[in-house]
């Protein structure tokens, strides 16, 4: 049991948007690289600490508020300190590690990555210009305290659709 409690844990959850450019997609992911909370449920703040927006070695805070509970418990404030490792801008792909945090998370690295349709990228150079696409998002972490891998497969998956929803939705609207 001891070995399975410090293995890595590797996942990777995919949500599709229907009425988005995979290019618009992309630059929208790195250009807010720094506003997770304009896109991630219960993100509530989200800024540049170091670096340039949108460019490899970029550090951002994001905090979340969470409520004081019924039995007495403060509100407290959840963060996390992230740094942009890899952008690929031909392969739509960007990867970020977590620094430190009080999230019980140690070693944490994700990537993202928007997929053009595939009809539609096998027809042309820059990936395709049709409406649609998928964002992956993948990841390799050390166990996270008071969790489960289950748990956080399913947290990254929820989060992963709300994301894409509410890109979507701001990407059609802003079209």
């Amino acid at each position: 049991m001891a070995a399975q409690e410090e293995s890595k844990w590797e996942g990777k959850a995919t949500a599709e948007l229907k009425g988005a450019k995979a290019q618009k997609v992309w630059e929208t992911l790195v250009e807010d690289f720094c506003a997770a909370h304009k896109w991630l449920p219960g993100i509530d703040t989200c800024h540049l600490v170091e670096g340039a927006k949108g460019e490899v070695g970029a550090v951002r805070y994001v905090g979340s508020t969470v409520p004081a509970s019924e039995e007495g418990g403060e509100a407290k404030v959840n963060w996390c300190r992230e740094r942009l490792v890899k952008v690929d801008h031909g392969g739509r792909s960007l990867s970020y590690q977590i620094l430190d945090s009080n999230v019980g998370m140690k070693e944490y690295v994700a990537t993202l990555t928007v997929l053009a349709p595939a009809a539609a990228a096998a027809a042309s150079s820059d990936g395709g210009d049709e409406l649609g696409c998928q964002i992956e998002w993948s990841y390799v972490s050390d166990p996270i305290v008071g969790m489960t891998r289950e748990g956080f497969s399913g947290y990254v998956s929820f989060s992963l659709q709300a994301m894409a929803e509410k890109m979507d939705k701001e990407l059609q609207s802003a079209a």
